[in-house]
């Protein structure tokens, strides 16, 4: 990870390879308090750089203690929130990274302040800083040979006015999403259940956290037979990971579910071969699940928080199972089969009645579940389902202090409801066409005690980066976990 440390003096005094600016359309008129604000005046006067939302520009700087200016627009103050600045930090960090700068100078108080300060959404501006540094130079690359020197070389940036202790936190933050990322872009052949639940202790063994496995006998013996019956048609077995972290004292407690499926092709209703590929990412809700638990052992919140993953790889084979199956789930219920490639509703149906069992303040699930949440929001933002205003209301906030971005909708439908009843078992396990998403949180609501309030995070779409913007790589986003570990530090 790199280094993030304080510079003290001024930026005229800064020496070495680049100097990081973020600035509004109403910063580029220059002026003394800006550094190299004669330069960035001339540009804007000759429509070089104006400040627009996501432009950037490199200015080499020849014969003088900095060598390269990086120039990163925010648009108008008015326009500009705490996402913008941390995606902008991240992109020109990231650029003069790649740009073989391996020291940078962002002076901190240039970021905001002045007329049209941009909104900071009251996340601290050294936290917003530190998760800008700790995730803009990811990249998964370790199958790969490395043959040139072309790769990211930025190692120290330096910031005025940082505060290390609130930097400290949002290296904290920043490191969690890695870690779930390096785990999410592992491929099927690497990661399958039992590996996964293998990675899951050495996490625990490094955190001190506590750590139980759930084999397939186990799992017979615990009643878990929507999970099994995922993972039946796989070489590999399922697997059910628990991870604890009890502190001596705990204001509430929650607990995380996540979807593990360490591979899914569909299953006897197989995925067409382009619908297939990424489908490493179907684990995608567990490791977020994972990757959380790391960041509460780092940050140490007053909260009891318990992380539940439901781990299978649904595949084809003789032993798979079938359309118009009956399955007996943790809690009683039954559920008919109408669609083996609706899956991971079957795999958290178990694990949410488990979570039920635990008598939690919150139970907060996530999963790449469905591809109507995809169509209805995007690539680019996830679906949050809750019958909780409460709930809702203070996951959003975290969302947007983090710069996750999420969108509530409909947890609850009578009509929807009537398509998840079966005339042969008491559910089935996949509705029609349409209203997929809103289907698929009814299903698993019949799982959750009804006293427990509870969310359901959609990230189909947004576990997965096609292309590189703001803080996200190409790949494994990790995209919830800052959100979910705000949410735990301001309970």
């Amino acid at each position: 990870m790199i280094d993030i440390k304080v510079f003290k003096d001024s930026a005229e005094q800064w020496k070495g390879d680049a100097l990081v600016l973020l600035l509004r359309e109403e910063d580029c008129g220059g002026g003394a308090a800006l550094p190299c604000g004669d330069l960035v005046k001339t540009l804007a006067e000759r429509k070089d750089f104006t400040g627009k939302k996501g432009s950037l520009l490199r200015v080499p700087l020849f014969g003088g203690a900095v060598r390269n200016l990086y120039l990163a627009g925010l648009g108008k103050g008015k326009d500009c929130g705490s996402a913008l600045i941390r995606d902008m930090l991240a992109y020109a960090l990231r650029t003069a990274g790649r740009q073989h700068n391996e020291t940078a100078f962002v002076p901190h108080a240039h970021l905001s302040g002045g007329k049209g300060a941009c909104d900071e959404g009251g996340l601290s501006r050294s936290s917003l800083v530190a998760e800008a540094v700790g995730l803009c130079g990811y990249v998964f690359d370790k199958y790969k040979q490395k043959e040139d020197d072309k790769g990211f070389s930025l190692r120290e940036v330096f910031v005025a006015e940082l505060s290390e202790e609130e930097a400290a936190s949002g290296r904290k933050f920043a490191a969690a999403q890695l870690a779930t990322r390096e785990l999410a872009n592992e491929p099927g052949n690497v990661i399958n259940p039992p590996v996964l639940a293998e990675r899951a202790e050495a996490i625990a063994k490094a955190s001190g956290l506590d750590c139980e496995i759930w084999d397939e006998k186990r799992l017979e013996k615990e009643r878990m037979g929507a999970l099994l019956a995922v993972g039946r048609g796989s070489a590999t077995p399922p697997r059910l990971i628990r991870l604890a972290y009890v502190p001596k004292r705990a204001r509430k407690k929650v607990v995380f579910v996540g979807k593990g499926l360490t591979f899914d092709s569909g299953g006897l209703d197989i995925k067409p071969a382009d619908f297939m590929t990424t489908m490493k990412g179907d684990k995608s809700g567990g490791c977020n699940v994972l990757g959380i638990m790391e960041g509460v052992a780092a940050l140490a919140p007053e909260v009891e928080v318990h992380g539940i993953v439901a781990a299978a790889e649904n595949m084809p084979s003789g032993t798979a199972y079938r359309p118009d199956d009956i399955v007996r789930a943790r809690n009683g219920k039954t559920i008919e089969i109408n669609n083996t490639d609706a899956e991971g509703r079957l795999a958290l149906a178990d694990a949410l009645s488990l979570a039920s069992e635990m008598k939690p303040d919150v139970i907060i699930d996530m999963a790449t579940l469905t591809g109507a949440c995809v169509v209805a929001l995007g690539k680019w933002t996830g679906g949050l389902f809750t019958r909780d205003d409460a709930l809702a209301e203070a996951l959003l906030a975290s969302a947007g202090r983090r710069g996750e971005r999420f969108w509530r909708l409909p947890a609850e439908d009578e009509r929807i409801e009537e398509a998840t009843k079966s005339p042969f078992a008491d559910l089935i396990n996949s509705g029609g066409r349409y209203g997929g998403a809103t289907f698929a949180t009814i299903f698993l609501s019949k799982f959750v005690d009804s006293d427990i309030p509870w969310a359901h995070l959609d990230i189909a779409g947004v576990d997965f980066m096609d292309k590189e913007w703001g803080v996200y790589a190409k790949g494994a986003s990790g995209f919830g976990v800052r959100t979910c570990l705000d949410y735990l530090m301001n309970l």
